[in-house]
């Protein structure tokens, strides 16, 4: 008996689940073979392609679910996080502004789009952002801390200050 879409996609979660992206790579191809505008398996499996390296791919399926549902927040993230990693940071950032403008407060959107303006140089503005992130969510003060792309801005006594 062949699995249903749906049935193939929740083997694909319980493997990312478990730790085995590539078994879950597998399952949501199959998704995609059966279903090829699922949008759930569209930005699992370009999440999947994001954690090996693979970040062009991963564009290429958070674009294809973004055509079906422009506001797909999980893919305007994704999509950004693929952008940043490749120093395309204006593509990015454009990301987390639509992210934004369906969901003002999200506070990975918001710390996304800070990291990818202090990258791009433009440190007065991310810090401003992450600072209402800070406000909006303690929990982002540790991680900010520890955070490789705050690497330029950790002498700063605004930053030091924030975190």
């Amino acid at each position: 008996m062949q699995e249903s879409a749906e049935e193939l996609y929740e083997l694909g979660q319980r493997c990312i689940n478990l730790g085995n992206p590539k078994e879950a790579l597998s399952y949501f191809t199959k998704v995609l073979n059966l279903e090829p505008t699922h949008n759930k398996a569209l930005v699992k499996k370009g999440n999947v392609l994001g954690k090996i390296g693979k970040y062009s791919q991963a564009i290429l399926l958070y674009e294809k679910a973004l055509k079906k549902d422009s506001k797909d927040l999980l893919a305007l993230l994704n999509k950004g996080l693929a952008l940043h990693y490749l120093e395309r940071y204006d593509e990015a950032i454009n990301c987390y502004d639509m992210a934004l403008l369906i969901k003002p407060n999200n506070v990975t959107a918001l710390y996304n789009k800070a990291s990818s303006l202090i990258l791009k140089n433009n440190i007065q503005e991310g810090l401003e952002i992450l600072k209402k992130v800070v406000r909006l969510d303690f929990s982002y003060k540790a991680k900010a801390k520890f955070d490789i792309d705050f690497e330029q801005i950790r002498h700063l006594t605004e930053f030091k200050k924030m975190i």
